[in-house]
């Protein structure tokens, strides 16, 4: 049975929502992170990352001046090395699910979560994860990884989708007792 589980779709799709409810209805321990929107008065003004032990930092914003930019937003690659990776090494090292929301444009401009990824992935851990839909050479190898299972996310699938991820979730946690 493959070990790592990755969304992709559309924004919008849900894709967060489903990882959250997975990691919320699952028996192990899970750790990582997953990123959300920042808004004021109802405009996006950037992402927050997440950890799921409850550090966060601003992975990208409007305001920030940085040399790695998506569309109009400024990247904090040091954000990112500083939260978000250390809690993809711990989640590794301690627990039973490793979260990884998202493998996107933004997180790929950082070599040690490129790096970090790779590891967790070849380790044979248990991943459940989201990457880009658009094309892109690196996050595409990652797809076609033998230990990927990649599952589109649409607005009409997100029901059955939550099902298999928690059947998946009680079979893997199952086997390993």
């Amino acid at each position: 049975m493959k070990q790592v589980y990755l969304l992709t779709g559309r924004p919008g799709t849900g894709k967060t929502s489903l990882i959250k409810q997975a990691v919320a209805k699952m028996a192990g321990k899970a750790s990582g992170f997953y990123t959300e929107e920042i808004r004021s008065q109802g405009v996006r003004q950037g992402f927050r990352l997440v950890t799921l032990n409850g550090r966060s930092t601003i992975l990208a914003h409007i305001d920030i001046h940085s040399q790695y930019r998506v569309s109009k937003y400024g990247v904090d690659i040091d954000g990112l090395d500083r939260v978000g990776v250390p809690a993809l090494h711990e989640a590794a090292q301690q627990c039973d699910l490793v979260v990884i929301d998202e493998i996107g444009k933004m997180e790929l401009f950082s070599a040690n979560f490129r790096e970090t990824v790779l590891q967790i992935i070849d380790s044979g851990k248990r991943v459940l994860g989201t990457i880009m839909l658009s094309p892109n050479p690196w996050a595409d190898a990652i797809k076609r990884h033998p230990q990927v299972n990649l599952i589109t996310v649409t607005r009409d699938n997100h029901h059955q989708i939550l099902s298999k991820l928690l059947d998946w979730l009680r079979t893997t946690e199952s086997s390993e007792l």
